[in-house]
C-alpha cells in the first residue's frame, strides 16, 4: 500500500472521527430537548479501485419504532380527551353542590330541597305564622335559585367547551401548517443529500401535537412525506395543508344548534372520536346536555307538583282576578266531572257570593267560560293568548275556586290546576323557573289553606281562613311524597320524592366525574408507558454517549498519530532524496 493511501485512510479516519463526535455533542447536548432523538452516523469503506482508501460518513439518522410511535400518537389522542373530561366533569360536579363538609350536611341542590321540605312542614304546623311563611317563601327561592344557577353553569360550561373546540381547531390548524413545511423541508435536504433526521423529530412532535388535539390517521411515504387523515378517511395532510373551519356559537342555550367542524367545506364532526376536540364535542353535545335534561326534569316535578297543589288553594284576601298559564281554546273539548265552586271574598276572606258549577254539563271549555261568566259579579273570558282570566267585576272582591270532586282532562285534576290559574311557580324548565313574584314580593300572600267545600256557605262568614294548613300540608306532600319522573338524561324512570330524585342528579354528577378522573389516570398510565418504551429506544443516555465521546477521541487520537508517522516518513524521504 502506498504512503498516499495510507495519508488517505488517515485523513478520512480523522475527519469521520472529528464528526461522529460532533454527532455525538449534538446528543449529549438534546439530551432534555422534547421530542429529540438519539442520531448515529453511519460510517462507510471507500474502496478505489478494489483497494480500501478511507472511510465516509453515508448518512445520520435515529431508530425510531416506526409501531411505538404509532401507539404513542394514538394515546396522545385518548389522553387529550380523558384530560379535558376530568376538567370539565369536575366543574359539572361542583355546580351542583357538596353533600359533605359544611355544619348543615352540605350545599347540593339534595340538601336545600330537604331544608325547604322543613320549611314547609314547619309552617304546615303554624300556618297563621308570617315569619314561617317568609322562611318557607325563602327557602323555595333559594332551591329554586339554585337550579337556575345550576342551569346556567351547564350552559356555560357547554360555552367553555364550545369555545375550547374553536382553540383546538386553531391548535390543528397552526401544527398542519407546520407538518406541511417540515415536508418541504425534509424533501429539499434529501433533494441536497443533506441528513432529514432533526426534521423528522420535529415533524413526529408535531405529529403528536395534532393528535393530542384529534385522533387522526398518518403514513409516510416512499419520498418521506407524511400524510395525516381523520379517522373517516378525510384528508388533512398531503402536498399541502387543509386546514380545519369552525364557527364558535356567539351565546350558548339549552337549544342552540352548532356548526359543523369542515375540512374543505366537508362536515367533520362525526369523524372526530378523540383527542381534546372529541371529548368537547362529547361534553358539549352528550355529557352536558344530558345533565341538563335531568335538571329540566327536576324543575318540572316542582313546577307541577307544587303548583297543582297550590291551586287548590286562596290566599287571604283572594286576588281580584286569576289569569291562567295553560294556552286553551273556546273548541277545546272538555272531558271534566263534579263541581266546582265560584266565590267572592271580601278582604278578610268573608263571603259575598258564591254559586257551584255541574263540570259535567259543559261540552267545550268555551261552554265553561260563558257558564262562569255569566255568575252574578264575576266575568271569564279566553284573551287572545288563550289564557283563561277570572275576574270580579268591580275589582275590589277576591275570586276564588274550589273543587268539589273535580276531575278534569287525562290527569283528572282540578279546574284551576287545569287551566293554572293559581300556579306557584312559573317557567317551563330548569332555565327559567321561579316562584311567582306577587308571593315573593309579599310572603304573606303564600296561601296555606282554601275555599271552604261545605255544602252550604253564608253571606258573611268567613270562608278562607289564614290559619288553614291544608294547602301547606299539600305542598309538603308534592316535595316528600312520590312523584313520577321519566327517563331524563342518564337517569332512569323512577316514582320517588323530588328530593331523592335531585340526590340522584347530584350522584350521577359525582359518579361522572369520578369514572373522568379513573379514566384519566388509566390513559396517562398508558401514554407515560409508551413514552418511557420510545424514550428508552430513542433518547440519550449521558453515559453511553460520554464513553462514546472518549472512543472517538481516542480513534481522532490514532489518526493523528498516524497522520504525524506519515509525515515523518515524507519528510525522512524527502531528505534523503535531497542528499543524494
Amino acid at each position: 500500500m502506498s504512503l498516499s493511501s495510507i495519508r488517505s485512510i488517515a485523513t478520512s479516519s480523522l475527519t469521520a472521527a472529528q464528526f461522529q463526535m460532533s454527532v455525538t455533542s449534538a446528543n449529549v447536548a438534546n439530551a432534555d430537548t422534547d421530542g429529540y432523538t438519539r442520531k448515529t452516523a453511519t460510517q462507510s469503506a471507500v474502496v478505489t479501485g478494489g483497494v480500501g482508501t478511507g472511510v465516509t460518513i453515508s448518512a445520520i439518522s435515529s431508530d425510531v419504532d416506526k409501531y411505538l410511535l404509532k401507539d404513542l400518537v394514538s394515546a396522545a389522542s385518548e389522553f387529550g380527551a380523558a384530560d379535558v373530561m376530568v376538567q370539565f366533569t369536575e366543574s359539572l360536579q361542583a355546580l351542583y353542590g357538596s353533600t359533605t363538609g359544611s355544619s348543615d350536611g352540605g350545599n347540593s341542590l339534595a340538601n336545600s330541597l330537604v331544608t325547604l321540605e322543613s320549611a314547609i312542614s314547619s309552617l304546615a304546623g303554624t300556618p297563621e305564622s308570617e315569619t314561617l311563611k317568609a322562611q318557607a317563601v325563602s327557602a323555595l327561592d333559594d332551591v329554586l335559585g339554585q337550579v337556575r344557577e345550576t342551569a346556567s353553569g351547564i350552559q356555560g360550561l357547554r360555552a367553555d367547551a364550545d369555545g375550547g373546540i374553536a382553540d383546538a381547531v386553531t391548535t390543528v390548524n397552526d401544527q398542519l401548517k407546520t407538518l406541511a413545511d417540515l415536508n418541504a423541508q425534509i424533501a429539499a435536504a434529501t433533494a441536497r443529500g443533506q441528513p432529514t433526521a432533526d426534521l423528522e423529530d420535529q415533524r413526529n412532535t408535531a405529529l403528536q401535537a395534532v393528535a393530542a388535539q384529534m385522533d387522526v390517521s398518518y403514513y409516510v411515504n416512499s419520498d418521506n412525506q407524511l400524510r395525516v387523515y381523520t379517522t373517516g378517511g378525510t384528508t388533512l395532510l398531503d402536498t399541502r395543508a387543509h386546514t380545519l373551519s369552525y364557527s364558535e356559537a356567539t351565546a350558548v342555550t339549552a337549544d342552540t344548534v352548532f356548526s359543523g367542524i369542515t375540512v374543505d367545506g366537508k362536515d367533520i364532526t362525526g369523524q372526530i372520536g378523540s383527542g381534546t376536540i372529541g371529548g368537547l364535542l362529547t361534553l358539549r353535545d352528550k355529557t352536558l346536555p344530558d345533565s341538563q335534561d335531568a335538571l329540566d326534569a327536576l324543575a318540572a316535578g316542582l313546577i307541577d307538583g307544587l303548583s297543582a297543589a297550590y291551586n287548590a288553594g286562596s290566599s287571604v284576601p283572594a286576588p281580584a282576578s286569576l289569569t291562567g298559564s295553560t294556552t286553551v281554546s273556546a273548541t277545546d273539548a272538555l272531558s271534566a266531572s263534579g263541581t266546582l265552586r265560584v266565590a267572592l271574598t271580601d278582604s278578610a276572606g268573608a263571603l259575598g257570593s258564591y254559586a257551584d258549577l255541574d263540570l259535567s254539563s259543559y261540552a267545550t271549555v268555551g261552554d265553561l267560560v260563558s257558564a262562569i261568566d255569566g255568575l252574578n259579579g264575576v266575568s271569564a273570558t279566553i284573551t287572545g293568548e288563550g289564557r283563561l282570566v277570572i275576574a270580579s267585576e268591580d275589582g275590589t272582591s277576591g275570586v276564588s275556586l274550589a273543587d268539589i270532586g273535580a276531575a278534569v282532562g287525562a290527569k283528572a285534576e282540578g279546574v284551576s290546576s287545569y287551566f293554572g290559574l293559581n300556579d306557584l311557580l312559573t317557567g317551563s324548565g330548569a332555565s327559567d323557573i321561579r316562584l311567582r313574584a306577587d308571593i315573593l314580593a309579599d310572603p304573606g300572600k303564600l296561601a296555606t289553606g282554601g275555599l271552604s267545600t261545605a255544602t252550604s256557605l253564608t253571606t258573611g262568614a268567613k270562608v278562607i281562613g289564614s290559619g288553614e294548613s291544608a294547602i301547606a300540608a299539600a305542598l309538603g306532600t308534592a316535595l316528600g311524597g312520590d312523584t313520577s319522573f321519566a327517563a331524563a338524561g342518564r337517569l332512569a324512570g323512577a316514582t320517588e320524592s323530588v328530593a331523592d330524585y335531585a340526590a340522584r342528579i347530584v350522584a350521577d354528577a359525582a359518579s361522572i366525574a369520578s369514572s373522568a378522573s379513573t379514566g384519566l389516570t388509566a390513559k396517562e398510565t398508558v401514554k407515560q408507558t409508551l413514552a418511557d418504551q420510545f424514550a428508552s429506544q430513542t433518547g440519550v443516555n449521558l453515559d453511553e454517549e460520554t464513553a462514546r465521546l472518549s472512543e472517538l477521541e481516542q480513534q481522532y487520537s490514532t489518526a493523528a498519530q498516524l497522520l504525524q508517522v506519515l509525515n515523518s516518513m515524507f519528510d525522512a524521504l524527502l531528505s534523503a532524496a535531497q542528499s543524494t
